[in-house]
């Protein structure tokens, strides 16, 4: 009867080879091709006592042989919570101790709408159709560049929605930054 249930030390201490809700890539480059995919884009910000923006924390990353700055970003797994993607994205991007302080009911800014043909809308994604809940987050804690992200850097509000720092990033970013900064005073609304 409970011979299912028997597993050596070591059964029990091994991983899956992939987290619950991950697909194959050919699954996913299937269905990139037939369906929108759900995402999250976050700008990840330092607040004062009195809650004024005073740092946005943008990652380097290389993509395609070129260096871009980048909000942190990614996929809703099947059967993830927000809240629970939204973790995810920064702890993998920020490491672990970045500690954000995501809102029980996080409600997004804007909904982005990444297509893979350029003109459609601002935002494009050229392996896919995706729609991006954005988000502004705060993190408390001790931020360094993990995973694919090189590098982060903090900048003020103003430096980070400069057009130098703009023309930097790629597929509309700039945008979702400008206007979550917007959303929350850190930038005049236009």
């Amino acid at each position: 009867m409970f011979a299912r249930y028997k597993r050596s030390m070591t059964d029990m201490a091994e991983l899956p080879p992939e987290p619950e809700g991950w697909l194959p890539a050919k699954e996913l480059d299937y269905i990139r091709a037939h369906l929108p995919v759900v995402y999250v884009d976050i700008v990840p910000v330092r607040m004062s006592d009195s809650g004024q923006v005073t740092e946005v924390g943008l990652l380097l990353r290389a993509v395609d042989d070129a260096m871009s700055r980048a909000l942190v970003s990614g996929r809703v797994l099947y059967h993830e919570r927000l809240r629970d993607a939204l973790v995810r994205h920064l702890e993998k991007d920020l490491g672990a101790l970045s500690l954000p302080r995501v809102p029980p009911q996080p409600t997004p800014f804007m909904i982005a709408e990444y297509f893979p043909t350029r003109g459609i809308s601002p935002f494009f994604d050229s392996r896919q159709h995706c729609i991006s809940l954005a988000y502004v987050i705060p993190v408390d804690g001790e931020c360094e560049a993990s995973q694919d992200a090189l590098d982060i850097v903090w900048l003020t509000p103003e430096e980070a929605a400069s057009e130098d720092i703009g023309c930097e990033m790629h597929g509309g970013q700039d945008l979702i930054l400008r206007k979550g900064l917007a959303s929350i005073g850190a930038l005049p609304q236009h």
